[in-house]
């Protein structure tokens, strides 16, 4: 009887630490699916995640898509279903953004990295997948919820208002440049007026202007009013250049050059402006 039970005790030890790793594996990961997949699309899903029915799983409706995305996204475009999933892992602090997806057409994994870095979202692996090809839109809410969820911090909604902003102007502006032209265009100006905290709609044109000329863009004017006012509303973030840089590890020496930039973004009238402050401090300290 005593050795049935010095046998039990032995299993238990030697199971345990497996079960405890098990549930400390999925503690921090959470799995969106798109609200109308079917039942085999869900388990398809999952098994591409490489995680069960046992993981924290949020569902994500085409209602909440249209929340944040139906003012700046034609309707046909995010349609009536919400199918595109998310796998998010919070990773450890200072492991940066990472995104890959799956079947998705109409946004890249820049697209989705650098809007996500505007919602305030950090270090986290993330992996977006459809049954079928798919827009993605249903993606940025997905990760959002999942992000909440793991950490329980709140993404502010206007946070979230402005990422959606963000990749539904650059996925449109992609369309019609071409997706990587967007993605640095619109990822070097967010850069430079974020280290520069230039807030005034004129200076941000000026800049918008000039980084569009460095990368031979040329920009219609109903183009360049909508990356203006969207960086008018990522200006009233507070968003920090050292953080953005521990997010895209892969690109901070760019990030670096981007900074180093010197854009002439005062009027003629603000330079004799200036002008006249500074003789005026050098006379009377």
């Amino acid at each position: 009887m005593r050795k049935n039970i010095l046998v039990f005790i032995l299993m238990v030890v030697m199971v345990l630490p497996s079960i405890v790793f098990a549930e400390g594996e999925t503690e921090n990961i959470v799995v969106t699916l798109g609200k109308n997949l079917s039942p085999e699309q869900r388990k398809e899903m999952l098994k591409f995640f490489n995680v069960d029915e046992n993981v924290n799983i949020i569902e994500v409706t085409n209602e909440e898509e249209r929340e944040y995305l139906g003012k700046f996204v034609d309707e046909k475009l995010i349609g009536t279903n919400a199918i595109s999933s998310v796998y998010v892992e919070k990773l450890s602090k200072g492991e940066g953004i990472t995104v890959e997806s799956h079947n998705i057409t109409w946004v890249t994994n820049d697209m989705y990295r650098n809007a996500l870095i505007t919602a305030g979202i950090k270090d986290a692996k993330i992996i977006v997948a459809s049954p079928i090809k798919a827009s993605g839109t249903a993606a940025l809410t997905g990760v959002i919820k999942a992000f909440e969820d793991i950490t329980g911090e709140e993404i502010t909604e206007k946070e979230k208002e402005i990422a959606s902003e963000e990749i539904a102007k650059t996925a449109t502006l992609g369309s019609e440049i071409g997706q990587e032209k967007a993605e640095e265009l619109i990822n070097n100006i967010k850069i430079y007026i974020i280290d520069n905290n230039i807030k005034s709609k004129g200076s941000i044109k000026k800049v918008v202007e000039q980084m569009a000329k460095d990368l031979g863009i040329e920009l219609t004017e109903n183009q360049m009013d909508q990356i203006v006012s969207l960086m008018k509303n990522i200006s009233k973030l507070n968003l920090d250049i050292d953080q953005i840089k521990g997010q895209l590890k892969d690109i901070s020496g760019k990030i670096d050059k981007i900074t180093e930039q010197n854009i002439e973004i005062k009027s003629i009238l603000g330079r004799i402006l200036d002008a006249i402050i500074s003789f005026f401090n050098r006379i009377f300290g």
